[in-house]
């Protein structure tokens, strides 16, 4: 088990949610955003994300070893973690990620409505011990079932018009306005916000 208290957490991501459930967990860290062009390799959603996951942490690792001094003592006895995630919605095969305007969100959320599909988000942790140089990886996912209640031509339209929907995956928010055409979800939730934290906080755990 590692020891947090001489471990630095940096969060490979900019999005509010996860923040909020990496506070919620009662986790100190820092956000240092992934600037690598994201390449897809893979097909099957739990693939992706797991590969996009990967991608985003093992940049930000990269970019704070080579800005830091690794020969000084003040490093000593002490760890680095840093946490990549990526969140994709899947239906029937078909992945789809952050819509870029108003009919790439009408035509996904027109694909989801009245029926079940999948939330995937890929995590990624990668410790690195400043004293051995060792850098310790693991990837991992979790998926969610969301059924959502048919929805018209018109609240497709008002919920877009929210801009709600443009920094999400599928187009759509559970956690905001589009709360009201949730019928349920088999899974976990967080997952669906952004991040599965009580998987991810059992990862760290066991790490």
């Amino acid at each position: 088990m590692i020891n947090l208290d001489r471990t630095k957490i940096i969060l490979a991501s900019q999005s509010p949610r996860r923040s909020e459930l990496m506070k919620q967990a009662g986790y100190e860290f820092e956000i240092i955003a992934s600037n690598i062009e994201e390449k897809i390799t893979k097909t099957a959603p739990e693939d992706v994300v797991e590969e996009l996951s990967l991608q985003k942490a093992d940049n930000v690792m990269n970019l704070i070893l080579k800005s830091v001094d690794l020969s000084l003592m003040a490093y000593d006895n002490l760890s680095l973690m840093v946490i990549g995630a990526d969140t994709i919605v899947s239906k029937d095969g078909h992945i789809m990620g952050k819509p870029k305007g108003y009919d790439q969100a009408y035509e996904m959320i027109s694909s989801i409505e009245g029926a079940v599909h999948q939330v995937y988000t890929g995590v990624t942790i990668i410790l690195y011990n400043f004293t051995t140089g060792e850098k310790r990886y693991d990837t991992f996912h979790e998926c969610t079932n969301v059924f959502l209640h048919p929805m018209t031509h018109s609240e497709i339209n008002d919920y877009i018009c929210t801009s709600d929907c443009y920094d999400k995956a599928g187009g759509y928010g559970i956690q905001g306005p589009f709360a009201v055409y949730v019928e349920k979800i088999d899974g976990d939730y967080n997952n669906v916000v952004g991040l599965p934290i009580a998987k991810l906080y059992h990862h760290i755990k066991n790490l």
